[in-house]
């Protein structure tokens, strides 16, 4: 399919920052441990989902030794409302036990230390450095993938390359917010089953041929 240009780039960035110029997750946490943990839990869930799950847990377990005193069976019983719970309450635990071995007890500012936390990929990895640490990364969750490859934005294959198609594509100073500016877009108007076009302020840039009327 046709890819945008730059100038229809650089105009669809401008629509949405003058819409939004401080977008920032849906998932509600306290510092950057449960940021960590709220992106762990979030995968294949909502956000509405964990938040909910999360409300009461970060009160109790806002860090790695809180959390490790709650045990996984406490964990669980907190997170059983979320998918996949069993696994990713070991990986919450395990990950906490390795901040605390490895890093004081601090969610490290390095992107090879955070992927190498059970239960974290480069996505996670991505959404911290960003978040946590003012990093202009991209995280492509399905959203993302499937926006860039839809509006012409970034099209490719997989997610890495459309992860190195839109750090080269979007502009610098749009890059700190791109991520979610993308995915607040693809979950509330470039939605997957029938992307609302007539609603959309940037359809005008788009390249998607299928447009709903």
């Amino acid at each position: 399919m046709a890819q945008m240009t730059k100038a229809q780039i650089e105009t669809f960035f401008a629509r949405l920052a003058a819409a939004d110029a401080a977008p920032t997750t849906e998932l509600n946490y306290v510092n950057n441990y449960t940021m960590l943990v709220a992106v762990v839990l979030s995968a294949q869930a909502t956000d509405v989902g964990v938040n909910k799950a999360t409300a009461k847990l970060f009160e109790i377990a806002d860090t790695p030794q809180k959390m490790l005193r709650l045990g996984e069976g406490g964990l669980t019983e907190h997170i059983r409302t979320i998918g996949l719970y069993r696994n990713k309450a070991k990986n919450v635990i395990a990950l906490s036990r390795q901040l605390i071995d490895l890093h004081g007890g601090e969610v490290p500012h390095d992107r090879a230390a955070l992927e190498a936390l059970p239960g974290v990929g480069r996505k996670t990895a991505n959404v911290v450095l960003n978040m946590a640490f003012g990093e202009p990364t991209i995280a492509v969750d399905t959203h993302i993938f499937r926006l860039s490859n839809r509006t012409g934005l970034a099209p490719a294959k997989n997610v890495v390359d459309v992860e190195k198609k839109l750090l080269k594509r979007v502009p610098d100073h749009y890059r700190q917010h791109a991520h979610h500016w993308l995915i607040l877009h693809g979950r509330y108007v470039c939605k997957a089953r029938k992307p609302d076009c007539p609603r959309c302020m940037v359809a005008d840039q788009c390249q998607y041929r299928a447009k709903t009327l």
